[in-house]
């Protein structure tokens, strides 16, 4: 048992080092030599873990993946309508983006498609826009694919516009305000459910 806790501890550990280089440095300018350094693991250690720089890549696109697979379960599964669940649950991943290496790493090497299918981001947006239409949270006459479009371009540009994490949960409560002050009914702004702010 303790070995097996001692071999999870490295694997964290190079996974860790891994995207605090390819963060630093990019992914095609960090080399093997440069994470070994980092984690403090020897070659061997890494071996026994991963076969390459790339299968480290793919284990971060992976480790994304899940963690938001379960971010996005835990708010689908409150009592919350759902346009509070879109809110809290952006909200709650552009938090966890800025502050969490390799979460931020492993959705920048999803995105471009190393060793993942696509997060699923626009496909949730547009599903929880559609039920916040269904459930008369947006203003008469507002076409639920639009918005979907137009949100999820606006907060892939915030992602995309900022050298760094900084200020991300900021620039997507800005884009809330400023879209749900077009879309959302006036007495659901007056009103919205409360959201984790964790």
């Amino acid at each position: 048992m303790p070995q097996q806790h001692r071999a999870k501890l490295t694997r964290r550990a190079i996974l860790a080092a891994a995207a605090e280089e390819f963060d630093l440095i990019g992914y095609g300018a960090a080399t093997l030599s440069s994470i070994l350094r980092r984690s403090g693991i020897t070659k061997g250690a890494f071996y026994f873990h991963f076969t390459a720089k790339e299968a480290v890549a793919e284990a971060l696109a992976r480790q994304y993946l899940v963690s938001l697979a379960e971010m996005r379960q835990r708010w689908l599964g409150r009592s919350l309508d759902p346009l509070s669940t879109l809110v809290g649950l952006s909200g709650e991943a552009a938090r966890r983006l800025e502050h969490d290496v390799v979460l931020r790493v492993g959705q920048r090497l999803a995105g471009q498609r190393i060793g993942a299918e696509s997060d699923g981001w626009y496909a949730v947006l547009d599903e929880l826009v559609r039920k916040s239409a269904a459930a008369g949270q947006l203003r008469p006459g507002t076409d639920p694919a639009e918005a979907a479009r137009v949100l999820y371009t606006a907060l892939v540009g915030a992602y995309a516009v900022g050298d760094e994490p900084v200020g991300l949960a900021d620039r997507f409560d800005e884009i809330w305000r400023v879209v749900l002050a077009g879309v959302a009914r006036e007495d659901w702004r007056a009103n919205p459910e409360p959201t984790d702010r964790s």
